[in-house]
């Protein structure tokens, strides 16, 4: 009999092969657009699959439980140090699974269930675990809400301040999932020092536009940062936290045994590649280019129509109000799927439609640049994105702009030694 183990995938599981074959593709070929999504190096890559998925190591480097812990040390020690360098703060937890996970993490080292948190409302751009009822967040503490102004689109800062005054929260969380302004991380950090709260920043979605500069960071003024390690920071997909010293005890407990067990090495060790790459130049020349492109895109999209919430954008995203034309953001995404352009639909403030149809779509630029997608094709991008919600309706028009995505897509390879070449129709 054949040892299983030592068979290369594609003959121990055609079909999870196969999945992983077509998944490339997919990702090759079409136009990734969703904000919170990028494409990792395959150095990330080949440290995540690595034999470090293999190893238990329960606790923090020096003090595991398990023996054999010597090289899992190392990585995390190295994510640690290179996060450190990154961001700055006193004290780095690499090990949260995901972003909810630190999230998780960072109100159990602070909160009691039962206490009062204060976040942004998830239907003007906030994260399910900054309070909403579905979520853990909501479950375990009470949750009050601010929320953007509805002239400007951008955070009532005034509203926030006499919320946190009246409900007196024991956390005020920043951040957001569709946000596409910059924070006023002090004004924040002065509402938190007047109500006694601390103050709880999620950097998830511009953690690689802060660590690449182009983006003022929130470290100096919260508690506790998290963010996770994928999106705009281009590494596995997994969450990390920030914290001054006199909480690491806390959060660290909070991290390991309070939320999770053993840490995932091999992700640790993708993480420390990931922030290697970060250090370098060349990620500052990526961060300011993600700006720059969701710059050129919004104007583009703007100009031929299109009503963008708070009327542009500071960061990679942005969301367009695609009901003012009256398509649903439902609509909007299938469509676009069918053009090869990825996005998904999204919530507006003070949307009319509910969340599965939505009014809006949000739509970013990290991944696009990361393949090396400037202006010009952001332009060319917009206009693809106008003809397909013209021409919504008509399979053939869409799978016409699709053959237009997929001859941009291969000028721009991405993986090219893991899939065979895209045919294009002439």
């Amino acid at each position: 009999m054949t040892d299983r183990m030592s068979l290369p995938l594609a003959q121990a599981d055609p079909d999870v092969a196969a999945a992983i074959d077509h998944e490339t593709l997919r990702q090759h070929e079409g136009l990734e657009m969703i904000a919170s999504e990028n494409f990792v190096s395959e150095a990330v890559l080949e440290a995540a699959g690595s034999v470090f998925t293999n190893k238990y190591a329960e606790g923090y480097p020096g003090r595991r439980y398990y023996g054999g812990c010597e090289y899992a040390d190392i990585v995390e020690n190295l994510a640690r140090e290179r996060a450190r360098q990154i961001f700055g703060g006193e004290h780095i937890n690499v090990q949260p699974h995901s972003g909810s996970q630190a999230n998780a993490s960072a109100y159990a080292a602070v909160l009691q269930p039962g206490d009062t948190i204060l976040g942004l409302d998830l239907s003007h751009g906030g994260h399910l675990t900054h309070g909403h009822k579905l979520s853990f967040s909501g479950k375990l503490y009470r949750t009050t809400f601010y929320h953007v102004r509805r002239d400007t689109e951008t955070i009532d800062y005034d509203e926030l301040e006499a919320t946190a005054i009246q409900e007196k929260p024991k956390v005020i969380i920043g951040g957001a999932s569709a946000y596409p302004r910059l924070w006023d991380f002090a004004r924040m950090r002065q509402i938190a020092d007047k109500v006694g709260a601390i103050y709880i920043f999620d950097m998830a979605h511009i953690a690689g536009l802060v660590a690449g500069g182009v983006h003022p960071s929130p470290v100096p003024h919260a508690q506790i940062t998290t963010t996770t390690t994928h999106k705009t920071l281009r590494g596995p997909r997994a969450g990390l936290i920030i914290c001054t010293q006199d909480l690491a005890t806390a959060v660290d407990k909070s991290v390991f045994p309070g939320q999770q067990g053993g840490p995932l090495v091999h992700i640790v060790a993708a993480k420390a590649v990931a922030f290697g790459e970060v250090l370098q130049p060349e990620f500052r020349t990526y961060a300011a280019q993600i700006v720059a492109n969701a710059k050129a895109l919004a104007e583009a999209l703007q100009a031929a129509g299109f009503r963008l919430v708070s009327g542009g954008t500071d960061n990679h995203l942005m969301l367009v109000d695609v009901f003012e034309k009256g398509i649903l953001g439902s609509e909007a995404e299938l469509a676009l799927g069918k053009a090869g352009i990825t996005v998904n639909k999204n919530t507006i403030p003070y949307d009319t439609n509910p969340p599965l149809k939505a009014s809006g779509i949000r739509v970013g630029t990290p991944a696009l640049t990361t393949r090396g997608m400037k202006e010009p094709e952001m332009r060319q991008i917009a206009a693809w994105i106008a003809k397909a919600l013209e021409m919504r309706n008509d399979d053939a028009a869409l799978a016409r702009i699709r053959g237009e995505v997929a001859e941009l897509a291969n000028r721009f390879p991405l993986y090219a030694w893991r899939r065979a070449p895209v045919a294009v129709e002439a």
